[in-house]
Parts: structure tokens; sequence; C-alpha cells
């Protein structure tokens, strides 16, 4: 092979990169689950559910994705300027890698893939990923405590501390700007260079913040209505546990404990979460079966996203990168 072939092969690669992580994420998830569970089995159990409630249920989720993506796109204007199939492309792959992967470790996908694609630095890239990600855990914690402060004997006493912890980000947000400052001024040379990293990968203005937080608010509620809807269809009463069952899958997917793939860890927390808030426990069986149905359906949305963004990859190609 001469070097020109070479310089190709690498160039070819370097383009296609995101792409063919999918590709091999996408069958390594097709085999997964025909080794776990088995295709013709999911079929069966969503012919029952009624498959017009499953392919409705997974619209919303994907829809979430789009929105979980122009989030990204929003937080980092410059970089992706014109480029949004490409950014929701290395979304799906980042979020493809980090179900499958264990402990979450498919989370450092995300500042590498950025500062591949888009010329992110890492700093700024593992910046903007940690205050997305606490959001999210703020966003999914609050809808598990208005739950909780629903069935308390002094609901305004509760009320007052959950609407305290609803503002938590906007008090993070507003202490960003003296924490900076302290910081310039406390620290140069290598370590100035760090936090001015860690800057650039924080909302630069309240817009800016108000808008990624809005996007976290609207990806999180659908995917909660959508996932306890879909539980009180599997007959997860009362309508309390199927919230709570909703709640407790994704709390265990944020966890560093999650398992590859969720197996095992998704669906216990979904019957944990019933459970906390009024599932019959008599009915353990039928609650850990709606349980594995619903991690599938999170699944193959997941796949669905991906497809979607490989399709919209080849059809719309965004431009290339500025080097």
């Amino acid at each position: 092979m001469t070097s020109i072939d070479q310089s190709h092969r690498k160039s070819w690669i370097k383009r296609h990169g995101v792409s063919l992580i999918a590709f091999i994420a996408i069958a390594a998830y097709v085999v997964f689950v025909e080794a776990v569970w088995g295709w013709g089995m999911v079929l069966r159990e969503w012919q029952a559910l009624g498959l017009s409630t499953v392919l409705l249920a997974l619209s919303l989720l994907v829809s979430t994705s789009l929105v979980r993506a122009w989030r990204i796109y929003d937080y980092f204007p410059r970089q992706t300027a014109g480029r949004f199939t490409a950014l929701f492309h290395l979304a799906q792959v980042h979020n493809l890698l980090n179900i499958l992967l264990p402990f979450r470790s498919g989370e450092t996908s995300f500042p590498l893939l950025m500062r591949s694609e888009f010329s992110v630095p890492l700093l700024s890239g593992t910046s903007a990923l940690l205050v997305m990600r606490l959001l999210d855990l703020h966003a999914l914690l609050a809808a598990a405590g208005l739950g909780l402060v629903v069935g308390k004997p002094q609901p305004q006493v509760w009320g007052m501390a959950w609407l305290l912890f609803l503002i938590l980000p906007l008090i993070g947000f507003a202490l960003k700007r003296p924490a900076l400052v302290f910081a310039r001024a406390r620290f140069s040379g290598r370590v100035l260079k760090m936090v001015e990293g860690v800057e650039a990968g924080l909302p630069a203005h309240k817009a800016a913040f108000f808008r990624a937080w809005a996007m976290t608010i609207v990806t999180w509620g659908t995917k909660v209505l959508v996932f306890a809807w879909v539980l009180s269809l599997m007959q997860v009463t009362p309508l309390s546990a199927a919230f709570g069952g909703a709640l407790g899958g994704e709390l265990s997917s944020v966890l560093p404990f999650h398992a590859p793939a969720g197996v095992g860890t998704y669906p216990a927390g979904i019957v944990a979460g019933a459970a906390a808030l009024g599932a019959g426990v008599q009915d353990m069986d039928g609650l850990a079966k709606a349980a594995v149905n619903l991690h599938l359906i999170v699944i193959v949305s997941a796949l669905l996203s991906a497809a979607l963004s490989l399709a919209l990859h080849a059809v719309f190609p965004s431009p290339a990168r500025k080097l």
C-alpha cells in the first residue's frame, strides 16, 4: 500500500469515524437484544400492548433525542453552526455508547467526539457535559420530589422545600460569575488556563442557561410522561406507582452502577420506584414483566434515534468541519 493510499484511508476513517461507531453500536444492540430476549418475544409483547401504542411511545421518545441534540447545538452555537445533522448523529452515538457500556463509562466519549468533530476543547466539552448532566439529574429529582410532596401530611412545608430545590440551578448559575472572578484572581499559569477552559463550557449568559434548562424540562417531562403512560397500560397501578417506576428506571440509568445496556439495573429501578409509590407487591411478576417491556422500548428508541441520525446525516450531509 502506497503512502497516498494510506493517507486516503486515514482520511476516510477520520471523515466517517462516527458513522462507523454508530453502525457497530447498532449491530451490537441488535445482536444483544436477540441473545438476551429474542426479537420474536419482543414483538409478541408489543402486540399484546398494542403496536399503535408502542409506535406512538417510540415516536415521542425519538423526538426527545432531537430536543437533546438541539440543546447541545444551542450550547455551542459557534462550533456547531450549520451542522445540526452531524451533531445529532454524534449525540446518538454518545447515547448508544452510554447505554451499552457499564458504570457510565460511555460518558467519556462525548468530549472526545466533540473535540474530534467540532474542535471543542476537552475541558470545555467535559464541563458542558457536567452542566447538562446536573440539569438532567435535577429535573429527575425534582419530578420525584413532587411525587413525594403530594403524599406528605404537611404539603405546605414540603412544598416550600421542593420549590427551594427547584430553583437550585438558578442559584448555581448566579454563583458562576463570582466563582470565576475568585478563580482568576487566585490562580495563574496552567491552572488559570484550565479555569478558562471550564468557563468556555458553561452557559455564557442567562438566556443560554434558560434555554438549556427549558429543553431539559421538555425532554424529561416528555420521557417521564410516556414511561408512566406505558406502565399504566401494563397494569402498573395506581398512577403514582407508574410515575414512580418511570422515575426509578431513569434514576438508575444516571447512577454509576449502571449495568451494560441497563440489563437488570434499569428494570430493578422501575420496580423499586413503582413499589415505593404504591404498586402492589403481591403481583411482583407482573411488575417485573412491565419493567422489562418498558426497558426494551427504551433500548429500541435509542436504536431508532441512531438509525434516524444516520439517515439524516446521509440525506442532509452537514458541511465539512472547519480545521
